[in-house]
């Protein structure tokens, strides 16, 4: 079990670490399933889903966010209930319930996407996160306790 005191230089470090893996996947699903998708359903916008480097830098900021709030709930949850694989698959489902589910079902629901989309883009997005969360767990196990 890790100690229970935050350690703030322990949370960027990790924060960092996982957020590699969060941009990595992040980019992957969006260029090769959510891109192509998007455009076909816009298909009369050829500008949907451009990319350029603001956009870039933001989703860069996104994904650090979006790594900070996971790695942050699974040093919540493995303060109390402890180091597992069960602790990465419990905080990375609470993660993707609270961020992708609702953003995606909001998506479909506005007419946004199709809701066949969903099918590809919520099951990537929840191996992501429960990865995610179990590299945090393990990173928390191996270095939780020894000054950085």
């Amino acid at each position: 079990m890790m100690a229970k005191k935050f350690k703030g230089r322990h949370f960027i470090v990790i924060t960092l670490l996982t957020s590699i893996w969060i941009n990595i996947s992040e980019v992957f699903r969006y260029f090769v399933f959510v891109r192509p998708r998007m455009r076909s359903f816009f298909d009369n916008n050829p500008h949907v889903a451009d990319m350029d480097w603001g956009i870039f830098t933001i989703w860069g900021l996104w994904d650090t966010l979006l790594s900070g709030v996971l790695v942050f709930i699974v040093w919540l949850y493995s303060s109390v209930f402890g180091h597992s694989n069960r602790t990465a698959l419990i905080t990375g489902t609470i993660v993707w319930l609270a961020v992708f589910l609702i953003f995606w079902v909001a998506t479909a629901n506005m007419g946004l996407c199709d809701w066949n989309m969903l099918w590809i883009t919520l099951p990537l997005s929840w191996l992501e996160m429960v990865i995610g969360a179990w590299l945090a767990t393990t990173l928390y196990k191996k270095y939780g306790n020894e000054k950085i």
